[in-house]
């Protein structure tokens, strides 16, 4: 057994001979305790070396390179202050005790906060499903910083880098709640600088809307093609839509109350007569309104009757949620101040509001044409 003493780097691993006979530690200077031992096979582990109680113990921080030289030091300095505290690490941290693979966590995030909380659990469970089921099992010591990195600029490049952010921030969460649970010590989603995002301003324009209604008049689902006739004749947000339940509609008084929106508060909808009449011409044979097609028990998935919608159309570049913004940006055309374009999309703020400025011009234009032909006697 050769042991030496030496700052470990990078570069000293990858280019240190594999020993022919017994196992090589390299005991790091840099932080006391920690060493990397290396096996006739070529395997390098990473260990901190501790008396606990009076008594020496090995800890596993991870497998190189997997676990970069950093990771290693930053836990064996995690589990240094854990044993100065009077606290053995292998009864606080879980991966000293069998350590929970990412699936497994993401099972628990779930169960426990998404479906609980979140009108959008169906997204998490279907972006994780589709962007990271090969890291499933995982443990959740093995993905490092450089690996969320790299998936991170890569679903930026494939995918674009509203979804890359977006996954990002799934990812992250994922791991705070581990971190808060006990199930992990840290989250390699940490420190990495989203992509920049332009504040995004599509909505359907007046030369746009024939073909779109004429595409959506076109859909033989009734369903698909009453659910968007719903947005973008109250313009609100598609989850608060498809999560419609018939209790929450009031035809005597005109209104749809939202339970709870996405900024947390409860919103009275008002419902104009076209609205009402076709929520009324439709089958109470759930709870839902817009019921899942396979499963009544459950609200449908409104994105195959989207795709269809567009493609009769030919429209591009147009998203489910620009409905919400092409409602707004209607009621801007046509003179509306923005308070009353912010209450009707139930915003908290007039922040949110400010895309519809420059649309709302166009009225104040007009009117100012029309003072200015009164002034020099046009």
């Amino acid at each position: 057994m050769l042991k030496t003493r030496i700052n470990l780097t990078k570069e000293y691993l990858d280019n240190y001979s594999i020993p022919k006979h017994g196992r090589v530690y390299l005991y790091d200077t840099k932080e006391r305790g920690l060493v990397a031992q290396i096996t006739t096979k070529g395997g390098i582990s990473f260990y901190l070396y501790k008396k606990v109680h009076g008594r020496p113990e090995r800890f596993l921080l991870g497998r190189y390179p997997d676990t970069p030289i950093a990771k290693a030091r930053t836990k064996a300095l995690v589990y240094k202050t854990m044993i100065a505290e009077k606290k053995n690490p292998r009864l606080v941290d879980p991966s000293l005790r069998g350590e929970m693979t990412f699936g497994q966590l993401f099972d628990k995030y779930l169960t426990l906060y998404s479906k609980p909380h979140k009108k959008s659990w169906e997204k998490d469970e279907k972006e994780i499903n589709r962007y990271v089921s090969h890291w499933k099992n995982r443990k959740l010591s093995s993905i490092t910083n450089d690996e969320v990195t790299r998936l991170h600029k890569k679903i930026g490049s494939d995918n674009g880098k509203y979804q890359a952010n977006r996954l990002l921030e799934r990812i992250r969460s994922i791991h705070n709640k581990g971190i808060r649970w006990g199930n992990c010590l840290t989250n390699p989603a940490i420190g990495i600088d989203r992509f920049p995002e332009k504040s995004r301003d599509r909505f359907i324009q007046p030369d746009e809307m024939p073909r779109f209604i004429e595409a959506l008049s076109q859909e033989k689902n009734k369903t698909v093609q009453d659910y968007f006739w719903i947005l973008l004749l109250t313009g609100a947000r598609r989850t608060n839509a498809i999560m419609m339940r018939w209790e929450d509609l009031n035809f005597n008084q005109g209104v749809w109350l939202i339970p709870e929106t996405k900024n947390g508060e409860s919103v009275t909808v008002p419902l104009v007569t076209r609205a009402v009449e076709l929520l009324k011409s439709r089958q109470k044979i759930s709870e839902w309104v817009f019921p899942s097609v396979n499963d009544k028990s459950k609200p449908f998935d409104p994105e195959k009757g989207w795709r269809r919608i567009l493609k009769r159309s030919g429209l591009k570049d147009l998203r489910i949620h620009d409905l919400r913004r092409t409602f707004g940006s209607y009621q801007a055309i046509s003179g509306t101040s923005l308070q009353i374009i912010g209450k009707s999309l139930g915003h908290k703020s007039q922040e949110a509001t400010k895309v519809y400025a420059r649309l709302n011009l166009d009225p104040v234009r007009a009117s100012i044409e029309k003072a200015t032909e009164v002034m020099f006697g046009r």
